[in-house]
């Protein structure tokens, strides 16, 4: 598996539980779970903004997921009440989308290479060439 794959399903799924315990626990439990969680979901994404072998638009999404996460232990610390719940929600929801919008890109890229290899491959040429190495 490549690390992006690994790292938007982790950050999606950790984006996931927090839009769900944002609208489950009362703002002091959430507080809490915004410093953990944005903590987590920053020790993840911010390392990996500057792996260029991600690619530069994975790496826009990783930056700004990294800001997010920031955002989201900063408003978890400063905010009290009904604004810590739907600013938690709102961060968490765009980090969500952020990491989907991640898988998708990976998945297009696999999914470019898999069809050119298709391609490639039964294009009499290239069967040539095939079988005079092979010989």
């Amino acid at each position: 598996m490549s690390s992006r794959f690994l790292t938007n399903i982790t950050l999606a799924l950790l984006a996931g539980f927090l839009v769900v315990a944002s609208q489950a626990f009362v703002p002091a439990t959430m507080m809490w779970l915004m410093l953990g969680v944005g903590a987590a979901m920053l020790a993840i994404a911010a390392p990996a903004v500057g792996l260029a072998r991600r690619g530069r638009a994975q790496q826009g999404i990783d930056a700004l997921i990294a800001i997010l996460a920031a955002w989201t232990i900063v408003a978890g610390l400063v905010f009290a009440g009904a604004a810590v719940t739907w600013l938690g929600f709102s961060a968490a929801a765009g980090i969500l989308a952020l990491a989907v919008i991640g898988l998708i890109a990976h998945e297009l890229s696999t999914e470019r290479v898999v069809h050119s290899l298709e391609v490639y491959a039964h294009e009499p040429e290239v069967e040539h060439k095939i079988a005079e190495m092979r010989a």
